[in-house]
């Protein structure tokens, strides 16, 4: 529950805030005409993203009990791949994604009018939208309970809507850095818990080795179906049974990114400094 709260509600404020910056920078240049083609946007890529999580629960239903654990297992890879990307990706952004936006804006009204915008808007939405069905598929699998994690789901995009409103109403102020460094380092564990579940299903059928290396396992003191296991599976993908070969792509996968993630950006040099003022200057 915890980590498709967390994916709901982060990814679910990342196309808040690209549709509030959208249609704020649209009403201040008086170009309010165009509004509703951000609607437009938005609307056919949460179509896009309802059509993608249904067909893949409905793919996954359809397969074999050999097939299915490969789906899940490449599924799962995949939504890891994507949170991954993702997390760094707003690190880098989060400072610049305002002013990037409007001048993408700018060129999109310009050059296309209402469909160019429309298209924007569904490009940026549509990318969170398919991020967030496929890392809920995964997540979902991986704890067991597709009900509280839908209901997870439900109260971070809730909750990512609101942000959103009083952030183009401008009734909250929000350090977006600090939002998506807390929220980049809790994704960083449920995205391992995630991974974890792709060997699994991966050690299953053979593809990967160690099913019987058993490094730990409470299943006599969290057995399957019970509240305490619930919990721990649907808020941090918490299994009773964990190989070494899980124990260990868990702890190396955290350790790698949130080293990565929180290493402060290297300062530019005398040297890269120079260079861009030179061609500041050219460019002027």
């Amino acid at each position: 529950m915890l980590g498709n709260f967390l994916i709901g509600l982060r990814e679910g404020l990342e196309a808040a805030l690209v549709v509030s910056i959208l249609v704020t920078y649209l009403v201040r240049t008086n170009r309010q005409s165009l509004v509703r083609f951000v609607s437009y946007g938005v609307a056919t890529a949460i179509v896009v993203s309802v059509i993608l999580g249904v067909t893949l629960q409905v793919v996954e239903e359809s397969l074999s009990e050999t097939i299915e654990p490969i789906f899940a297992g490449t599924i799962s890879f995949l939504a890891v791949g994507f949170v991954t990307w993702m997390i760094f990706w707003m690190k880098k952004s989060a400072r610049t994604i305002s002013s990037d936006l409007r001048n993408k804006l700018d060129v999109a009204a310009i050059s296309g009018g209402g469909l160019a915008i429309a298209a924007m808007a569904f490009a940026a939405v549509a990318r969170e939208g398919t991020e967030t069905a496929i890392f809920f598929w995964a997540a979902a699998h991986a704890t067991g309970n597709e009900l509280l994690s839908l209901l997870g789901l439900i109260l971070g995009l809730s909750l990512a809507i609101c942000l959103g409103i009083a952030f183009y109403r401008s009734t909250i102020k929000l350090n977006l850095t600090t939002f998506f460094k807390v929220t980049g380092i809790l994704l960083t564990i449920v995205a391992a818990g995630v991974l974890s579940y792709g060997i699994h299903e991966f050690q299953e059928i053979g593809w990967l080795p160690g099913e019987d290396n058993v490094v730990l396992n409470l299943s006599t003191q969290l057995p399957e179906g019970s509240v305490l296991a619930t919990v721990l599976a649907g808020l941090f993908n918490f299994t009773a049974k964990t190989t070494a070969l899980q124990a260990v792509a868990w702890f190396t996968y955290v350790a790698v990114v949130l080293s990565l993630f929180l290493a402060k950006p290297v300062a530019p040099s005398a040297t890269d400094k120079n260079t861009a003022d030179e061609k500041e200057a050219v460019n002027a």
